[in-house]
């Protein structure tokens, strides 16, 4: 993936869901994990935690969007690829408040 692609959120998507591939003889994340790994470490802020420590609510500055990574396949080693999803603003509120009011102070 190259340059917008890896740059920022579309305004139509809500869901970017990585798959692990195996190749040349080991397992490794596909175009989506890369590109989720970008946008949480160059393009969202991170807000907090959960309580378990796996889960991250951001916050994409852009848009104001609300964005949760998650470890979806929690079968799989470290949690198996990630999953980068937007909530709403309720949806927010009700798994991570504490931060959130954090964030409004």
């Amino acid at each position: 993936m190259e340059g917008r692609a890896l740059t920022s959120l579309r305004p139509d998507e809500n869901d970017l869901v990585g798959e692990w591939v195996f190749a040349a003889g080991k397992m490794n994340g596909d175009a989506t994990c890369a590109r989720i790994n970008h946008l949480i470490s160059e393009v969202l802020k991170e807000l907090g935690r959960d309580a378990s420590g796996w889960d991250v609510l951001y916050v994409d500055p852009n848009d104001g969007r609300y964005w949760e990574l998650t470890y979806p396949k929690s079968h799989m080693h470290g949690g198996g690829p990630p999953r980068l999803t937007c909530l709403s603003l309720e949806q927010a509120k009700v798994k991570y408040g504490d931060v959130l009011g954090k964030e409004e102070k």
